[in-house]
């Protein structure tokens, strides 16, 4: 296939493109510079793409959007979050429809953070979206694709769980704590991550990619969610070292704000219901063989 990705400079995008290179598909990439050999300069502001390309594209994946944890959530980076994915993606599908030749897929980024904090209850496809910053965002961020749908270009909405990957994202930040012996549960430990290796990540968007049967939202994270104890625990043996410092919920929120509710303290236990469904087969299905193998290099 040729296939068009925006946001391919990212930990997801560049693994994505390593995967799909290898498979013997094509890559454009959507960047904001001037534009070079397998590249195509946008305008994520108004969508507008230099150009459509002469021989066509299959498919997009749309990935792009500001970092949610590069700092703390002001109103004015609240509203640059926002506006990246939202506006981004309206925008983008807008011109994506105007096309002589759209795309017949489109795979589009949203985020767990759609269920909101839910404690234990088990969350499919079908659950409704929850409440806060994140599950607003993501709820228009989904909407945000109609214009594509409309067109008719299968519209696929991956809800990525927190990616794991010692090249970066959670994992990095975590991994020198835990590595020092000043790792620990957060908050009350109970609440439920809902994480997925990084090589899984890119395998199933691969896989949705091809499998033209599925449209609509899919959760793309691993069949076995954990607490964030569990998470601790894991993390701390795979590594050989103690966890015992914990993180309180009061000093999270100190340190972060509002961004400690949303990233660390809130409980989203995610199943990837429609991912098996389709067949996808998950090279990393639990936490502690995802560690070991992310971590023996």
């Amino acid at each position: 296939m040729r296939v068009m990705i925006s946001g391919a400079s990212g930990l997801v995008g560049r693994e994505l493109v390593r995967l799909l290179t290898a498979s013997g598909h094509s890559v454009t990439r959507l960047v904001r510079r001037e534009a070079g050999e397998g590249e195509l300069r946008w305008d994520p502001r108004t969508g507008q793409l230099e150009e459509e390309p002469p021989s066509g594209i299959d498919a997009a994946v749309h990935l792009a959007g500001e970092n949610i944890a590069a700092q703390r959530w002001t109103a004015a980076v609240k509203r640059r979050i926002r506006d990246s994915r939202v506006e981004g993606t309206r925008r983008l599908c807008e011109t994506l429809a105007r096309w002589a030749r759209p795309p017949r897929t489109l795979i589009s980024a949203s985020a767990i953070g759609y269920y909101g904090d839910r404690g234990d209850e088990r969350l499919e496809e079908n659950s409704p979206a929850g409440s806060g910053f994140l599950a607003e965002v993501a709820r228009d961020w989904e909407a945000a694709t109609q214009p594509a749908a409309a067109a008719g270009i299968r519209v696929v909405v991956v809800r990525l769980g927190v990616v794991l990957s010692p090249r970066g994202g959670a994992l990095v930040r975590m991994l020198p704590i835990f590595r020092f012996g000043g790792g620990g549960v957060i908050g009350s430990g109970r609440q439920y991550w809902s994480w997925i290796s990084l090589d899984d990540t890119a395998g199933a968007i691969c896989h949705l990619l091809e499998n033209e049967s599925v449209s609509g939202p899919v959760n793309v994270v691993a069949p076995q969610s954990v607490t964030n104890a569990e998470f601790t625990k894991t993390l701390a043996s795979v590594l050989s070292r103690p966890a015992m410092v914990p993180l309180p919920a009061f000093a999270a929120r100190w340190a972060l704000g509002e961004m400690a509710e949303g990233l660390l303290l809130a409980s989203a236990r995610v199943e990837p219901k429609r991912l098996l469904e389709s067949g996808f087969e998950f090279r990393h299905p639990t936490l502690a063989t995802a560690l070991r193998s992310l971590l023996s290099g």
